[in-house]
Order: C-alpha cells, then structure tokens, then sequence
C-alpha cells in the first residue's frame, strides 16, 4: 500500500514538472536599430513566467532575469570578431505590506519602477528597452554583423533554513532560452 501511494506521488510529481518543462521561453520582438550615433537593442521574453514562479513572486522571493548580449561582426572564412558582450538584470521584488512589486533594471541605472498589479510586473520584467549596444562609429560601413540575446532566471535563493525544504522544487522554477541571433548590414 505505501508503495502504490509513492508510486501514485511521483506519477503526480511528473506530470506536473512536465506541464512547467513544456513551457517554453523564448525571445522575440528583436529590433536592433540606431540613434545618431549609437546601435540601439530592444527585445522581450515570453513564455517565463510559470504559475510556480509567479507563486514565489507573490510569496516575496526577490526574482532576477539575467539578459545576456553580444554584438559580433560576421567575417567570412575566419572567426567572427565580438565587439561587445554585456548582461542586463531585472530583478523584481513584491512588498505584501504595500501591495506593490519593486521592478529594478540595470540598463537604466538599477532605478526602481514600482508597479501595482502582477500583470505589469511581468511586462515590465521581460522587456528590454533602448539598450546602447555600440558606438556607430566603431562599426564599419557595408559589413556584416550579428546581435544575439539570451535570457536566464538567475537561481532563486531562498532562506538557508527554506533552501534545504524546497531544493528539490527550485529546478521547476528555472529557464533559459536558446540564442537569439539577428543579422544586419550596416
């Protein structure tokens, strides 16, 4: 009998991680354009918010995105050349005592956004806006160039008192996406 119930637990178990693996996150909405003088980023994550992370969230566990970039120019029969390579942090925090989420985003100085509702946390926490990739005049005119992106939830840290109950459950809350690439000439 305890058997089968442990048997039954893990099916259970399973079927669950399997619904949080099958969700996929992804980059999308790649533009990479120019100001005057800068090559300028913009893009958004989709897919990253399972019902087990937006739990945690609403439970006060301070949750981080790590956004990380690169601009490569492309140079036929040799290895392509990275100009840059950065990463961006969206960290998002929920004050139960005011009912607000505190969204900070490194591309803009770490300023806090403060938003009211889940919903706006989430749209605030998987764009990314108006990032100075480069110098224009860094790039050369007529060449080939390469912009990807990738997104990761940083690992979520608990209390070392709660890290040893809920270890096991931390992996469902994890993502990472594929390499996003976008070619361009300039």
């Amino acid at each position: 009998m305890q058997k089968r119930f442990f048997i039954l637990v893990l099916c259970l178990f399973l079927l669950n991680s399997s619904v949080a693996w099958g969700q996929d996150a992804r980059i999308t909405e790649v533009i990479v354009t120019n100001t005057r003088d800068d090559l300028i980023l913009y893009f958004r994550v989709q897919g990253c918010f399972t019902q087990e992370l937006q739990q945690a969230i609403l439970n006060g566990v301070p949750t981080t995105f790590t956004f990380l970039a690169s601009l490569d120019r492309v140079r036929n029969f040799w290895n392509d050349k990275n100009l840059a390579s950065f990463e961006i942090r969206h960290t998002v925090k929920y004050n139960n005592l005011k009912n607000e989420f505190a969204i900070t985003r490194s591309e803009h100085n770490n300023k806090a956004v403060i938003v009211e509702t889940l919903s706006e946390a989430k749209r605030v926490m998987a764009e990314v806006e108006n990032v100075r990739i480069s110098e224009l005049k860094l790039l050369e005119k007529n060449r080939r160039y390469q912009v990807s992106v990738k997104a990761e939830l940083s690992k979520i840290t608990l209390p070392f008192y709660l890290h040893h109950v809920f270890r096991f459950f931390l992996f469902l809350w994890d993502f990472e996406t594929d390499w996003h690439t976008t070619d361009f000439i300039y």
